[in-house]
């Protein structure tokens, strides 16, 4: 099935996956892109909710709008799709068949849905003990906000991720989300290191077992320093804009304006001592560095406001281009602020071979981000293209659970599939 000569890291596992939006196919995808069978179960018409989330919509030969937003095409690459009406007694009789030959479930519908269904982790471990189930939820399987409905946005607000993005409220800011679903994001990709290490534990003992995900669980978890940083001390943290709370100078700086006299900036991400001693070098002013005041890092933290101007000044008189040369140079760590047209003809990007072109019925190549992993013996797969709403269907009744032409053309009369 998978087009990379040597063998894929996770050949052999079927994941069958009745996730939708992002955080569960985000966790899937990863995994197909190691090389799992996923195989995506939709609900039958409609499908996914992202592919219609759009436009941008894939276009086909013609020209015009395909079926399919952006948005599913970005989450669901390496996947088979086939549909499913879950609701029914014959759609749940086909999603315990295909339980039986799978080694992964993972699912992101509202505590006890499974359960009505007989597709709840007690009833499908009776039927595959060695199977790992994974739940993906706003909040959880327990605690008092269970039954709420979890949404990415409602939960980096929740979560405290808001109260420390966005501009300081001293100068006008206020709460602001991140530009990309983190909490999904973060929550599709610990899920997928839960999934392996519950396939090892399976693999030595027989033994499966329930993964509980709660989106709020990873966002709180992924406040990372800024969370140890409360704990310690008790202080809340407050937004800081595009400055680190525990580092300076790190943030963004505006710096001569661009050649066609708009504001341009850079960020300066001076990460010790030794690096802020080379920044006063390349800067002019090494006296900067000698100071007490801002020697160590922990005296420039608590002494911000005296510096952070004067800083403000010297970077205004040189250009981008001629700060990032220098600092480059003197291995001080900056970088521009590109979009995502910069992004994606950046030369050391397009030499790391982060766009890939996968080949999809009706509209041949389509360009997408390709998976960050790079591993030297067992690389990640490029073979199966986002698929289309119900593509596999047939192939896979028919490779897994033996239905004949006859049978998969009833169920389609029935609705089923």
């Amino acid at each position: 099935m998978h087009d990379n000569l040597a063998m894929n890291a996770l050949d052999g596992i079927r994941i069958l996956d009745l996730s939708r939006v992002l955080a569960g196919p985000w966790c899937t995808q990863t995994l197909a892109d190691l090389g799992a069978d996923v195989v995506k179960v939709e609900r039958p018409t409609f499908g996914d909710d992202t592919r219609g989330w759009g436009p941008p919509f894939l276009k086909d030969a013609a020209g015009k709008d395909t079926a399919d937003a952006a948005y599913y095409l970005g989450t669901n690459r390496n996947k088979r799709s086939i549909t499913c009406d879950i609701a029914s007694e014959q759609g749940q009789e086909i999603i315990r068949a295909l339980a039986l030959v799978s080694d992964v479930f993972i699912e992101n519908f509202k505590v006890g849905d499974m359960a009505r269904y007989g597709l709840d982790y007690a009833s499908l471990s009776k039927i595959n003990p060695r199977m790992v189930y994974c739940s993906v939820t706003g909040f959880g399987q327990t605690g008092p906000y269970r039954d709420r409905a979890g949404y990415d946005y409602a939960v980096q607000g929740i979560g405290g991720l808001m109260s420390v993005t966005g501009e300081r409220d001293d100068i006008g800011g206020g709460p602001q989300k991140v530009g990309v679903a983190v909490a999904d994001l973060f929550t599709g990709m610990y899920a997928s290191v839960a999934i392996l290490a519950a396939l090892r534990h399976a693999e030595s003992t027989g033994q499966g077992q329930h993964i509980d995900m709660a989106l709020l669980d990873t966002q709180i978890a992924m406040l990372a320093n800024l969370g140890a940083n409360y704990l310690v001390s008790g202080k809340v943290p407050g937004r800081a804009g595009n400055a680190h709370q525990n580092i300076v100078p790190y943030q963004v700086f505006e710096v001569a304006p661009a050649q066609d006299g708009s504001k341009d900036h850079l960020i300066l991400a001076v990460g010790n001592d030794s690096q802020y001693a080379k920044f006063c070098a390349v800067a002019g002013r090494p006296e900067l560095s000698q100071d007490p005041r801002f020697t160590k890092n922990s005296e420039r933290v608590r002494n911000r406001a005296v510096l952070v101007p004067m800083l403000e000044e010297v970077m205004r008189t040189r250009s981008k281009q001629d700060w990032l040369r220098a600092l480059e140079a003197a291995k001080v760590p900056c970088g521009a602020i590109n979009n995502l047209a910069e992004v994606f003809v950046d030369p050391h990007v397009q030499s790391r071979a982060m766009v890939h072109a996968w080949d999809r019925p009706g509209t041949g190549p389509v360009n997408l981000v390709a998976s960050p992993m790079k591993l030297s013996a067992t690389p990640v797969r490029n073979d199966v293209a986002p698929p289309l709403l119900g593509q596999h269907t047939d192939a896979v009744l028919g490779e897994l659970l033996g239905y004949t032409e006859k049978q998969i053309q009833q169920l389609r009369k029935n609705s089923i599939i």
